[in-house]
């Protein structure tokens, strides 16, 4: 499948259907739409910077960077996917934002059903799962406006697609798929008192298709075609993990069933 060209903008629809085709150790992404997607940071594409009203070219590049820093740190970063403290995307927030970094290093500490550091972080016990290759398949986009605090505010939304088997060794393989909606503000040092160089992170949301919405240890938990069900039943509707066109209102239920990995 040939590159898909950068996403600019939210599509209108959901992609197609791809071949009916099971991954394999060796094609991970075998059936998939997101064959065609952007590897890994690659698929992050930033848009072009410029001034927005008083605040320059370079001050939105920069939050535009440091956004995509974030993105990858939290999502992409190998010590992060295997569930380690993701220390770089924590350096990139404010450290002033009040309770903001408390309830992260809780949901990490001890994380349950309401302090899931998942709304933020990609994660995987090691001992259950291992990614299969080097890649995960990326896509979204990135917009920018002047902010409320004298800054520039980025709205960044990306998914990810996480090819992964068991850790015992097994050669079967399924997709873990990940929505990242983010709002985030640099805001002016010399008229609010932030640390320079840092995020705020006004707003954070997730979806994730194909993990088990019954455990709440912290870790996406995929769930592999071959294992019997010993959790409850899902109560949501069948939605399409891949389909970008959803506003996040539309998110993926708690507990529904995807139509496709």
């Amino acid at each position: 499948m040939s590159p898909l060209p950068a996403e600019t903008a939210a599509p209108t629809a959901a992609p197609g259907r791809a071949p009916e085709e099971v991954p394999t150790l060796d094609r991970p992404f075998a059936g998939s739409p997101a064959l065609g997607w952007g590897e890994g940071e690659a698929g992050i594409v930033l848009p072009a910077a410029k001034a927005v009203g008083s605040v320059s070219k370079e001050r939105v590049g920069q939050a535009l960077r440091l956004t995509k820093k974030l993105l990858v740190d939290a999502n992409l970063d190998p010590a992060t996917l295997r569930g380690e403290r993701p220390e770089a995307a924590l350096a990139v927030l404010d450290p002033g934002q009040p309770h903001l970094l408390d309830d992260l290093n809780g949901s990490l500490r001890s994380p349950d059903e309401e302090h899931d550091p998942l709304s933020l972080f990609s994660r995987f016990d090691p001992d259950e799962v291992r990614l299969v290759g080097d890649v995960v398949k990326t896509r979204g986009h990135m917009t920018f406006t002047r902010g409320e605090y004298a800054g520039v505010a980025v709205h960044a939304d990306y998914t990810f697609v996480y090819p992964v088997s068991r850790a015992d060794g097994s050669t079967e393989v399924t997709r873990t798929i990940v929505r990242r909606v983010l709002h985030v503000e640099l805001p002016d040092p010399a008229k609010y008192d932030v640390a320079p160089g840092r995020l705020t992170l006004v707003e954070y949301n997730g979806d994730i298709g194909n993990h088990a919405c019954d455990v709440h240890d912290g870790f996406l938990h995929p769930v592999f075609p071959s294992t019997e069900s010993t959790g409850p039943s899902p109560t949501g509707p069948t939605e399409d993990p891949y389909d970008r066109s959803r506003g996040f209102e539309e998110s993926l239920s708690d507990c529904g069933t995807v139509s496709r990995v």
